[in-house]
């Protein structure tokens, strides 16, 4: 289905709405934002073969703004896609106080889009075994991560779609980093570690600003989590704002770092079992594209005058 995009008011608004031709630029702007999305994750789905002839895609709905863009542009590029593949759309309601049941099923009745909604009290659970004041998100995320394998399998999905985007690979990224001692961030296409099932992040190349900019064209249902959502204290927020300050004070930083994480070096870390340090030798022959032994400085740039380095100092 053709996502529809808002053109904002029209013609003849009135004198309080925007012009004739204010609404056809916003009509263009709103447009040109879903052609960016479209193919951004039509890029991310061909780069990582996420998707492939016949698959039975379970698009995972939070009620967020990420899932709800996800299964948005799914439907345009099923639309436009050279395959032809499912879409099953799936809520977990884990009965969350307040939460509102019948948004998700009449939006989801409204679109004409399969869905299945899973009921399971994980929130209770949460509540009980989290101490007051401890984040819970590791614990609802596992519990929430089983029921949907289940779900998955109960419905003959081949592939699980989540909403995920750059920023959130980028913040998992240095979450690893600064508190788990890792290089690890959200890959796009996993494999679940029991082998049967296959997680697919069609919004891997997506920044998180352009999903809140749609969310707000298409007026998307959106429903707050009140189980985790307004933890302050959550070390993801606080990566995210220091992502945030570099984007404001250092543009170009952000967007370099998450190009990092596709040209990975291995002879240039650490990692004995990624690289065979222990078996290397002199062999006496040039390395197709390998690195010269004594880089230049990744953060000098040449200065004005000849043999001078400016460098640039790291936030």
């Amino acid at each position: 289905m053709e996502a529809a995009i808002d053109a904002g008011a029209p013609a003849d608004a009135t004198a309080n709405g925007p012009t004739a031709r204010q609404a056809e630029r916003i009509a263009f702007e709103n447009n040109k934002l879903h052609k960016r999305l479209c193919r951004l994750a039509g890029q991310a789905i061909g780069d990582f073969n996420m998707i492939e002839q016949g698959d039975r895609v379970m698009v995972c709905l939070s009620g967020g703004k990420d899932s709800y863009a996800l299964l948005d542009i799914l439907m345009t590029l099923r639309q436009r896609a050279p395959i032809d593949f499912e879409i099953i759309a799936v809520n977990l309601d884990q009965k969350q106080p307040n939460f509102p049941e019948h948004v998700l099923p009449e939006y989801l009745r409204g679109l004409g889009v399969p869905f299945h909604i899973e009921n399971q009290d994980t929130y209770s659970i949460v509540k009980r075994v989290v101490e007051e004041g401890k984040t819970t998100c590791a614990l609802c995320s596992r519990l929430r991560r089983g029921i949907l394998y289940r779900v998955a399998d109960e419905l003959g999905a081949t592939k699980i779609a989540l909403g995920h985007h750059r920023d959130d690979i980028l913040e998992t990224f240095f979450l690893n980093m600064f508190f788990g001692g890792k290089l690890k961030s959200m890959p796009p296409k996993l494999q679940s570690d029991d082998g049967r099932h296959i997680v697919i992040r069609p919004l891997a190349y997506v920044k998180e600003a352009d999903t809140i900019r749609y969310a707000e064209i298409r007026q998307f249902p959106i429903i707050p989590c009140d189980l985790c959502g307004s933890q302050e204290n959550l070390q993801r927020k606080q990566t995210k704002a220091m992502l945030r300050e570099w984007d404001k004070k250092f543009p170009g930083r952000v967007d370099s770092i998450f190009s990092a994480l596709s040209t990975v070096v291995p002879s240039h870390l650490l990692d004995r079992d990624l690289f065979g340090f222990k078996n290397l030798k002199m062999t006496g022959e040039a390395i197709p594209g390998g690195d010269i032994a004594f880089d230049d400085e990744p953060c000098a740039t040449p200065a004005a005058g000849p043999g001078i380095l400016t460098l640039h100092p790291i936030a």
